[in-house]
């Protein structure tokens, strides 16, 4: 996924890792059915988004990732993580290339799809969001 990523963006490995790192934890933060099989399929990813966490000073506590499930909650780890990818001297290019290159891994390395855009990968329930359209129908 890193090789792929940098290869995208045109980042180095290390920088395409970092970033990553935290599209995965912000992920993670928001509680992302996507994030959770991506950490069953991929060696390494929950480690790296734990890491990169912890790096960046995300929250941890069970309380404060429930407040950041909420849609104030949603909002300000969304902003955070483009403030991070910008600290890492990701520009809008990059990251707009970041999500797919991610998708395109996923896609050919375990078979899944479903987060080629940013709020897919971040909030998006694909086995309920029809269920969920249904209802409102």
């Amino acid at each position: 996924m890193i090789r792929t990523a940098a290869e995208a963006t045109g980042l180095t490995q290390s920088k395409a890792k970092e970033a990553i790192g935290v599209v995965l934890n912000t992920s993670e933060r928001q509680g992302s059915p996507l994030a959770e099989a991506v950490f069953r399929k991929m060696p390494g990813a929950r480690t790296l988004s734990a890491t990169t966490g912890a790096e960046t000073g995300a929250t941890t506590g069970v309380i404060a990732r429930l407040i950041e499930q909420t849609p104030g909650g949603r909002r300000f780890v969304g902003e955070r993580m483009f403030s991070e990818l910008h600290k890492l001297g990701l520009g809008h290019s990059e990251i707009g290339k970041l999500l797919p290159s991610i998708s395109l891994y996923m896609r050919e390395t375990y078979g899944m799809d479903g987060f080629a855009h940013m709020g897919d990968f971040i909030v998006t329930d694909p086995v309920t969001e029809g269920a969920n359209k249904a209802v409102a129908a």
